[in-house]
């Protein structure tokens, strides 16, 4: 491997200042150069999103929350134990909760505002999420008493592969 001259890292940047972007662009690494590749007139693409139906967030939030009761309930079931379900219901809860948070957050007119409000909205929402259901995994031990963990754990997790359902909801509405 050769090593650069402290003068060609200069050469190269002067090079490439004194090219315009236009001709950097490689075309045929562009989607338009691709034979098969269609643009869309705007009639197309309205129709094309009204095929697409979207899944509201909170039917998500209330699937979960009717996962995680059935869950919990399961658990009692199969256990015999009071304590298996209350854990499983708070792990259900670490999840359903901060998405109900979010959900909220995502739905105001605040968040539709614009695209870029949309996406900042978004990764804020997220941040709140993530750090709520942390905060309610941290006081755990405190609320339920004597906590299951692998139960906790079991009724968060099924509560969170929710969301992959949702896509295939999705995909079977079309």
């Amino acid at each position: 491997m050769t090593e650069l001259s402290p003068v060609q890292p200069a050469r190269i940047l002067q090079k490439a200042s004194r090219t315009t972007h236009h001709e950097l662009w490689d075309a045929s690494a562009d989607g338009a150069a691709d034979p098969h590749f269609k643009s869309l007139s705007r009639a197309q693409a309205d129709a094309l999103r009204a095929q697409e139906l979207p899944v509201s967030p909170w039917q998500v939030v209330a699937v979960q929350a009717v996962v995680g009761v059935v869950a919990a309930l399961i658990g009692a079931v199969v256990t015999g134990r009071m304590d298996v379900m209350w854990s499983m219901l708070y792990g259900a809860a670490t999840s359903v909760v901060p998405g109900a948070l979010m959900a909220r957050g995502m739905t105001s007119k605040l968040s539709s505002m614009s695209p870029g409000a949309s996406t900042v909205s978004f990764m804020l929402w997220e941040f709140v999420k993530i750090g709520f259901s942390l905060a309610m995994l941290l006081v755990a031990g405190k609320i339920v008493q004597p906590l299951v963990w692998p139960a906790l754990l079991v009724g968060m997790v099924v509560c969170m592969k929710v969301y992959g359902l949702a896509l295939l909801w999705r995909r079977r509405a079309r």
